[in-house]
């Protein structure tokens, strides 16, 4: 691609490249607009991230981080593809696979609601999104990507506050990935915005009834840019926002794994312990769901004694953004150990 360098602005022949204007400080040119950093309001676009470990195949629940299903009731499979060797620009993919031999034709597919706080100054403007897709061999439908909006705060994302759509785009998918763009124009009143891609099948499922998209991207204007790569720390941290896990990253919560998690020592015979977790990052909000796991068979409610015994744990108390305690009684014992996750999403 040819850039063009004038001293004030930076042009491309190319139409779909938008200019970017420069001002000078301190002998430097900088840009002062055009697409610069964070301008995807998606996280885990690129689905590197996934926490929980596994794939999905259970509705209205989260899948890869951000993502979660919604719609059916349709037998399914959300999963992450490695398809570096394909893609070559990302290593990953999300799956949505109808399960073989399934029947039910209900719409199905998975969203991801943005933030109220995220959507602050996006009613009444554009957006964008851009992603690349391919199919399996026996998808039955097109691809419909749609826009849902509401008018209130961190709502279910499919269940918003006078919620409304787009209409949606339907998009006829090939074997290879390729990439597709939609630009919608918000609604003025709009506080909070989920982004879907969805299936519409017919018939019964055959073995490779699914569609794969990556390189998801929403950002504001009329012009889709290239795909803003973020490194996997940043994007594991905002991921955290809305869940962590003490479980190494990829294992699913209530597995038997006596890697990484929570270990306290605490006086033998004491009455009464009660121990603090301070959150990794800081969490969206003041209120959220904690599970705890034994590390050695993933019995929830429990913690394990250095004396191979289980102890029933109370709480969680005092939940909030940064931090939550538990408490047991430890007995004779000098340490107990377990895994937490603590889901804050919307």
């Amino acid at each position: 691609m040819t850039v063009i360098v004038t001293q004030n602005n930076i042009t491309s022949p190319n139409a779909n490249v938008t200019a970017l204007t420069v001002d000078t400080a301190n002998g430097l040119k900088f840009p002062n607009s055009g697409p610069l950093s964070n301008r995807n309001l998606i996280i885990n676009g690129n689905f590197a991230i996934n926490q929980r470990g596994g794939s999905n195949t259970t509705i209205n629940t989260y899948a890869l981080d951000r993502w979660r299903s919604y719609g059916g009731p349709m037998g399914f499979t959300i999963s992450q593809q490695d398809v570096l060797s394909t893609l070559s620009t990302s290593r990953y993919a999300m799956r949505f696979q109808r399960t073989s031999g399934n029947t039910q034709t209900n719409n199905t597919g998975v969203v991801q609601g943005i933030e109220s706080k995220n959507c602050e100054g996006l009613a009444g403007t554009q957006l964008t999104v851009s992603f690349k897709a391919r199919a399996g061999a026996d998808l039955s439908s097109d691809l419909d990507v749609r826009f849902f909006y509401g008018t209130g705060t961190d709502d279910n994302p499919v269940s918003m506050t006078s919620m409304t759509n787009d209409g949606g785009t339907n998009f006829t998918l090939t074997t290879s990935f390729a990439t597709y763009t939609k630009t919608v124009t918000v609604p003025a009143s709009t506080t909070q915005i989920s982004l879907t891609f969805s299936a519409n099948p017919t018939g019964t499922a055959g073995a490779n009834d699914w569609f794969e998209v990556a390189e998801v991207q929403v950002e504001r204007g009329s012009v889709a840019t290239p795909f803003e790569h973020r490194s996997y720390g940043d994007e594991l941290a905002r991921c955290m926002r809305y869940f962590q896990t003490s479980y190494p990253s990829g294992v699913a919560p209530g597995t038997a794994n006596t890697t990484a998690g929570m270990m306290v020592n605490q006086v033998a015979g004491a009455s009464l312990q009660r121990c603090t977790v301070r959150m990794i990052v800081p969490m969206r909000s003041t209120s959220g769901t904690v599970v705890i796991y034994n590390p050695i068979d993933g019995t929830t409610g429990e913690v394990r004694t250095n004396a191979s015994t289980n102890i029933s744990a109370g709480g969680p108390y005092d939940l909030g953004p940064t931090a939550f305690f538990i408490d047991y009684t430890p007995g004779s014992v000098e340490f107990c150990f377990w895994h937490y996750t603590v889901a804050m999403e919307l």
